[in-house]
């Protein structure tokens, strides 16, 4: 008979190296993302910060742990957050998950990541495409994820966030257009 191990959050942090935990499952992170990957994720959490920089009570954070509960532990690229009070991680709902995807997590992000964070009522899911310079911009609509649409050069605005937010694809992008 075979078993699969179950692993929780007190297994979780006793790990060397970089993993997600999905449902008691553990997930290996990639290798460090590409450079790419990394500046594009840079951009957006500096259009995110300039725009919120006088809301006080939240902050934008680069791959900071989510605990979703205690066998589900994500790592988002890129979130902006509200009134978060734990110090070690997040334990509520960002207003904004941004995800830069790569080859060997796009399934992960694109399905998994996505019916987590719709079921925990994160307001705004943003998948990242470096290799098409593109976002696709999802808002929470009720109980599902609506999508706003694909962005390459355009702005959106984050109107149903605690703080004033927005990005600029066209800034955010400009260094990797040919």
């Amino acid at each position: 008979m075979c078993a699969i191990e179950y692993y929780t959050y007190d297994d979780y942090i006793t790990w060397k190296g970089d993993w997600e935990l999905i449902d008691g499952i553990p997930l290996a992170m990639s290798p460090a993302p590409m450079i790419t990957h990394q500046a594009i994720a840079t951009n957006i959490a500096y259009e995110l910060k300039k725009s919120s920089e006088e809301c006080e009570k939240c902050l934008v954070l680069n791959e900071v742990d989510y605990k979703i509960n205690d066998d589900t532990i994500l790592r988002p690229d890129v979130v902006l957050t509200c009134n978060e009070t734990n110090k070690m991680h997040l334990t509520k709902a960002p207003e904004i998950i941004v995800e830069v995807i790569s080859k060997s997590t796009a399934k992960r992000d694109e399905k998994y990541k996505f019916e987590i964070y719709e079921k925990e009522k994160v307001k705004y899911y943003i998948l990242v495409y470096p290799d098409d310079l593109k976002a696709k911009i999802y808002k929470l609509d009720g109980k599902e994820y609506d999508k706003q649409g694909d962005f390459f050069t355009e702005s959106y605005e984050f109107e149903e966030s605690y703080c004033k937010a927005s990005i600029n694809f066209e800034k955010v992008f400009k260094k990797f257009r040919e």
